[in-house]
């Protein structure tokens, strides 16, 4: 049973609401455009899954579109009906897991080393997108709009009466409405949306399971489901610990229900917990609010969706994204101390950020290094103090031995 006390309602969390627009918001709009789903089915189900989450967890655990699914369908213009097939299978194929067992038995086989080398990979891979894509989407403006976006939140990041992310969105809808207003002038009407119905046949489920759940199952284990058991172990280590099994079950429970009324394949997710965090979020508020701000926006805005995003300027999204990079890298500093698991950290990061299925591989290389207790005397020797020799310790250990 969840509390009263649980909740809590502040500008923190309303800035903390909107710590994982840089990465959703794109990423919806880029799915609707590629496969032609009904884009308020997409968001109206996607905001309520947030709210539900957000009731369910009392704690900043959002929902995420499945990273995998939604790279290969928006680069090979997967068809909507597949997607929602996929959706279906990855649910089904995430409940076996849960119910089985079996994700409880691979979280006791994958090390704590293992699973911070994944956050790296995932905190690298969000800071290359905002470095390579987001901020120099609108070039010499671009630049300027997240230089002052940086400094504005590095002045702000610790300030609890100024949350930085909603100073930092305020600047971007400033800029939006004197420099893109006629995006705004292009949107006719709101209408009432309401979810489309769909019921995925056998066939499209299944080649939704071939072309999508088959590549996203790697990234859900390593980053969905025991990536973030880790982070919220760290960020609420006073809370009561949440299970493997309870996320996975969730998990499957929104890829079950979704694809029914035009929902996209969803999960929980590492980087969505951190980014929340950062700006602020610490109950399930900033989750419900930044549910409502889908549930409303779909419901209101309808088609005209892909007019925020066009309109909203891509390089401070790119900032707050470099923010929620910043702390998923930083939480590897609980391995700094112990050399072979930061070279397991450092190495299964590189792989996992680096190469297609890069997920997957990076699980089976690292725990395999992990349980073959190798020592890496080589590159534990590397910036070791002890190995640069001070020359006038050497010439003063001479004079004794003389």
């Amino acid at each position: 049973m969840w509390k009263k006390s649980e909740f809590v309602f502040n500008r923190n969390e309303i800035a903390g609401a909107f710590g994982d627009i840089g990465t959703d918001f794109p990423i919806l709009v880029a799915m609707v455009l590629a496969s032609g789903l009904h884009a308020p089915s997409v968001f109206i189900v996607f905001g309520i899954m947030q709210i539900l989450t957000g009731l369910i967890y009392q704690r900043p655990m959002p929902v995420q579109p499945l990273k995998a699914m939604a790279t290969i369908v928006i680069t090979q213009k997967i068809a909507g009906p597949v997607v929602l097939g996929g959706g279906l299978a990855i649910g089904v194929l995430m409940l076996f897991f849960s119910m089985s067992g079996i994700l409880d038995q691979i979280a006791k086989l994958i090390p704590k080393s293992v699973i911070r080398g994944l956050q790296l990979g995932l905190g690298i891979s969000l800071s290359l997108l905002a470095f390579k894509e987001y901020i120099p989407s609108e070039h010499t403006t671009g630049y300027v709009l997240s230089a002052i976006s940086f400094v504005i939140i590095i002045l702000l990041i610790d300030n609890k009466k100024i949350p930085a992310s909603l100073v930092v969105i305020f600047l971007g809808l400033i800029y939006s409405f004197f420099f893109h207003f006629e995006l705004f002038l292009s949107f006719k009407k709101f209408e009432i949306h309401y979810p489309n119905l769909n019921v995925p046949s056998l066939e499209l489920i299944l080649q939704g399971f071939v072309l999508l759940s088959l590549p996203q199952i790697p990234l859900s284990i390593g980053n969905s489901i025991l990536a973030t058991k880790q982070i919220s172990d760290d960020l609420f280590p006073n809370k009561e610990p949440i299970t493997i099994k309870k996320i996975g079950l969730s998990y499957s429970i929104m890829n079950l229900i979704s694809p029914f009324f035009g929902g996209i394949p969803c999960c929980h997710g590492a980087g969505g917990m951190v980014g929340h965090y950062t700006f602020g979020g610490r109950t399930g508020v900033s989750v419900i609010l930044y549910g409502i701000f889908y549930l409303i926006s779909g419901i209101f805005m309808g088609d005209g969706l892909e007019l925020l995003i066009k309109a909203f300027p891509l390089p401070i999204l790119g900032t707050l994204l470099i923010f929620e990079a910043l702390s998923l890298i930083l939480l590897i500093k609980d391995s700094i101390q112990n050399h072979i698991e930061f070279i397991i950290v450092i190495l299964t990061g590189l792989v996992a950020c680096g190469l297609p299925y890069g997920y997957l591989i990076a699980m089976f290389i690292g725990t395999g290094i992990h349980y073959a207790s190798k020592r890496f005397l080589t590159f534990s020797m590397l910036g070791d103090r002890q190995l640069v020799k001070n020359p006038n310790e050497t010439s003063k250990s001479k004079e004794n031995n003389i």
